[in-house]
């Protein structure tokens, strides 16, 4: 037997005993395919050969996209680093020359995930303008280092890891006479935004809120950020949503799609005025926030070739692709009693239902009674449960699961997604009459 035959094997039971076994209960509780073996033609295979279609998001030109795996195959088959220990490494420098052509900035920090990435970001607005207060948004997902999680909503991701970070809030979402008195009391270095909060329930900040953020930030010398994870790298059918602003922010965020969803990749990039502000004062400041491995070549030859594939041909189809998804959604799903709405934007949308009302289709039925405890909807789980039966990878919002997000690849077939809608037309009906 093979190493990796032996793995695929075992790997997935190890995982459980090993890593998380809260995770592996999950999967097994909810029905996930999680035996996955193969990639091919952008979906994943099971081992009994089922196909799958992944909406989570992070596989955006689809799983082990050809392009993209080959350039990281043929740099590792020649003898260039990978890690200089100078930390002066060609391939970041030519990635990041590449993405501030496309996004407008000029100064970029690399790391490996998004949370990273808005870390780095909150350092530099507090090394900039010296001062301590850092808005967010509720419902906001910013990831799980210390400062990210200060952001979160109350609840598992963050009750449990108190006391958090000083000087960090939480303003009402869309309110503006909130954002203004924030920014009144003084002492704000930074506010991050998400333009469509993803495990917020898919929602977009309104036209009049970002131009209340804009303006107060500016006012104020404070740093605007976009946290774009999941609307940017063409996402929401822009390289960044948030270009279209009434001001550029003073920095944004990518991830999740940025390596290929092949190799662990994130950016902060920002201005290289605001970057010299923070840490321009010397050589010893210049490193005063860093990461290991920020700069190696694998990771950015990954980035150069997903950047490579990302062009204004396939956003544009993704814009397109996306407009037509979401209305044809909200037409099947019409009338379904637990049907709310189809929002979203681009190839980033989100399901809204309504709660059953009925013993059957609760969390105690399913003998998870603390989950009801925590008011958490059962009818998003529900939902994707039934659908990953049809052949459909997709996933309840992380803080609200009356939302099923969807964020399919870029080259999905118009013909797939027509599939998508008539199972889930025809899953949400079946729900609909156990109510």
């Amino acid at each position: 037997m093979t190493r990796d035959a032996d793995i695929l094997r075992a790997g997935f039971e190890e995982f459980g005993r090993f890593i998380n076994p809260m995770i592996a209960q999950r999967a097994t509780l909810t029905g996930e395919p999680f035996r996955m073996v193969r990639a091919h033609g952008g979906v994943l295979h099971d081992a009994e050969g089922k196909a799958y279609e992944d909406f989570h998001g992070t596989q955006a030109f689809g799983h082990r996209h050809p392009a993209i795996a080959l350039a990281v195959r043929q740099f590792l088959e020649s003898d260039i680093p990978s890690w200089y220990p100078s930390r002066l490494s060609p391939h970041a420098g030519r990635f990041a020359r590449l993405l501030c052509e496309r996004s407008g900035y000029d100064n970029a920090f690399f790391t490996c995930t998004g949370s990273d990435a808005v870390e780095a970001a909150m350092k530099l607005a507090r090394a900039a303008t010296r001062r301590p207060r850092i808005l967010g948004l509720e419902r906001a997902y910013h990831g799980c280092g210390y400062g990210a999680t200060a952001l979160m909503p109350p609840g598992p991701f963050r009750d449990p890891f108190g006391p958090h970070l000083p000087g960090v809030e939480t303003l009402a979402f869309g309110d503006v006479a909130a954002l203004e008195q924030a920014f009144e009391a003084g002492g704000v270095c930074v506010l991050i935004v998400e333009p469509i909060q993803g495990e917020g329930g898919v929602r977009a900040v309104s036209d009049d809120y970002v131009q209340a953020a804009c303006a107060l930030t500016a006012r104020h010398d404070a740093l605007l950020v976009a946290d774009e994870v999941q609307t940017g790298f063409g996402r929401s059918g822009h390289f960044l949503l948030s270009a279209g602003w009434p001001r550029k922010p003073d920095a944004a965020i990518l991830a999740k799609a940025l390596g290929g969803g092949l190799v662990p990749l994130s950016a902060m990039l920002t201005r290289r005025e605001i970057f010299e502000r923070a840490y321009g004062s010397d050589v010893e400041d210049g490193e005063a926030h860093n990461a290991t491995f920020s700069y190696n070549a694998v990771a950015a030859v990954a980035g150069l070739a997903a950047l490579e594939l990302l062009t204004e041909e396939l956003m544009a189809r993704v814009s397109e692709l996306g407009e037509w998804f979401r209305e044809r959604l909200s037409s099947a799903l019409e009338g379904l009693p637990l049907f709310r709405e189809v929002r979203g934007r681009g190839l980033i949308l989100g399901i809204e239902l309504a709660s059953p009302d009925h013993p059957w289709l609760g969390f105690e039925h399913f003998g998870l009674p603390s989950l009801a405890e925590k008011g958490r909807s059962p009818i998003a789980p529900l939902l994707c449960h039934r659908l990953y039966r049809r052949g459909f990878y997709c996933f309840p919002c992380g803080h609200d699961w009356n939302v099923v997000r969807l964020q399919p690849r870029y080259f999905i077939e118009r013909e797939t997604l027509e599939r998508f809608t008539i199972a889930c037309r025809e899953e949400l009906e079946f729900l609909c009459g156990l109510t």
